[in-house]
């Protein structure tokens, strides 16, 4: 190396480190692009879908639960809710429960967190159920690392 490190050799280390961090950059866009096809769920996109996911962002499900790491950490993950309660058996056991949680809240438990009521209808209740179950198909690469979230 030389004994003095002069601008223009600044300027290439710049530029060379430029360069490849903007290749770098694309390739990783580029796998990214490839690999989302094989991990979407598009196959089971519904109307229920569509409006359950709707009926989640009006109700501000964020605000308080996360979906696959994202959102708030008040209230438990729900991307992997429908294996972990009953879906695994059959649709009508996670919808039963999804309806017979959501009409029951709030609880009053003393110390506990409490989920507001949000006077859904049967329909409504049935399109999140449906918008839970279709992001439970979504692949996440195992996330979240648990069955409780």
């Amino acid at each position: 190396m030389a004994e003095r490190f002069t601008k223009s050799m600044a300027r290439n280390i710049y530029l060379g480190g430029s360069v490849f961090f903007f290749l770098l950059f694309l390739g990783l866009t580029f796998d990214t692009i490839q690999a989302l096809p094989e991990r979407d769920n598009r196959e089971n996109l519904t109307e229920s879908v569509a409006h359950g996911k709707k009926l989640w962002e009006e109700n501000n499900c964020l605000g308080c639960h996360t979906l696959f790491g994202e959102g708030a950490y008040f209230a438990p993950e729900l991307g992997n809710v429908y294996q972990r309660r009953g879906g695994e058996i059959s649709d009508e056991a996670f919808i039963g429960f999804f309806k017979g949680w959501m009409n029951a809240m709030p609880t009053n438990a003393p110390g506990r967190r409490q989920m507001p009521q949000f006077n859904l209808n049967d329909q409504e209740l049935e399109d999140l159920a449906a918008f839970l179950k279709y992001a439970a198909g979504i692949n996440t690469n195992d996330w979240p690392p648990n069955i409780e979230g």
